[in-house]
């Protein structure tokens, strides 16, 4: 039979449940220690190591490689994530990518966080670092401070591997002077030595990029007065610019250039004109994500192309899978 209780005995018997449960649990629980692991400290490797060690010719044959597998599929690339810095009194104007993958089997895998545009500083426009993760234990095993330099080899090696497959002619033309330009200019010395270069920039730095690369490379360069000249005397065309407007025409072209583009990489960005690519044999490196940040995006859009019009992923072409170039083709 139940009895009732006054409020104040309830009160009561709760704070003694309360009081020993409390001694319950500081008899049980160990004493608070720092969380330690049998990993070891990643290295670290700083920027001047990094570019007194690697350079595109490094790069070349390591991609091309990795193009393969993924035309293979056994490479796992995630859609990059984008994080745009915009432009207030405090912060920007700049991007973020941050991008990763891994090739089956392969003893690490790589995650990258890349800045870039960020003009306003009036430093380096950007910067970057390189994680890489040791695929058996998941912990860190080295962290490349490389602004952008890794970054940028990557990028001059797919150049130069799109040279190699998809040229023909000895003059190369570059529109946009920067870094990446001057990357690809040394990926397109490592494929063909004796190419003869033609250059413009919209913000007229191709005259100093013609006597710097001419010097480094060994090869002759020839800054041209518009992107229409450059293009009209060039067979192969490196375009790298900010990609906020199109930098070359049909008009211009010579019925078998290759272009090899590169500035595209936000939703925002076009650097190819879309009858240009409807007209083309169209190679993307990977087409789920030139659909959604690269040139074919802006072919999708306007419904110039479909995905299905894509010819090939270059790394078809290097594994053999379907051939590069056959002729005369734009």
């Amino acid at each position: 039979q139940l009895r009732k209780r006054a409020p104040f005995a309830y009160i009561h018997a709760s704070k003694m449940m309360l009081a020993r449960l409390s001694r319950t649990i500081a008899q049980r629980a160990r004493p608070l220690t720092a969380r330690t692991f049998a990993a070891p400290a990643p290295k670290m490797f700083d920027y001047d190591t990094i570019v007194k060690s690697l350079s595109v010719a490094d790069a070349i044959e390591t991609v091309e490689d990795a193009f393969c597998k993924l035309a293979e599929g056994k490479v796992d690339v995630p859609m990059p994530m984008h994080i745009t810095i915009d432009e207030t009194d405090s912060a920007g104007p700049g991007d973020c990518h941050v991008k990763g993958g891994y090739v089956s089997g392969a003893a690490t895998w790589t995650v990258k966080v890349a800045s870039v545009s960020f003009y306003k500083s009036g430093g380096p426009p950007g910067g970057g670092v390189f994680v890489v993760m040791n695929a058996v234990t998941g912990q860190p095993c080295g962290i490349f401070q490389e602004n952008r330099f890794m970054t940028d080899l990557r990028t001059g090696a797919a150049g130069g591997i799109a040279l190699k497959h998809f040229g023909k002619g000895d003059t190369i033309g570059f529109i946009g002077c920067g870094a990446i330009g001057r990357v690809m200019a040394r990926a397109a010395k490592a494929v063909q030595p004796d190419f003869k270069g033609v250059c413009y920039a919209p913000d007229g730095s191709h005259e100093t990029f013609a006597a710097e690369m001419s010097a480094e490379l060994g090869v002759p360069f020839t800054a041209m007065s518009s992107a229409e000249e450059m293009c009209g005397a060039s067979d192969v065309i490196y375009t790298q610019t900010p990609g906020s407007t199109t930098c070359v025409e049909k008009s211009w072209l010579k019925p078998h250039a290759t272009i090899i583009c590169s500035g595209s990489d936000q939703p925002t960005k076009q650097e190819i004109p879309t009858d240009i690519l409807k007209a083309s044999k169209y190679v993307s490196d990977l087409t789920k994500q030139t659909s959604k940040v690269g040139e074919l995006r802006s072919a999708i859009a306007d419904g110039s192309m479909t995905e299905a019009d894509v010819y090939a992923e270059i790394g078809e072409v290097c594994n053999g899978s379907k051939p590069g170039r056959e002729g005369d083709e734009l």
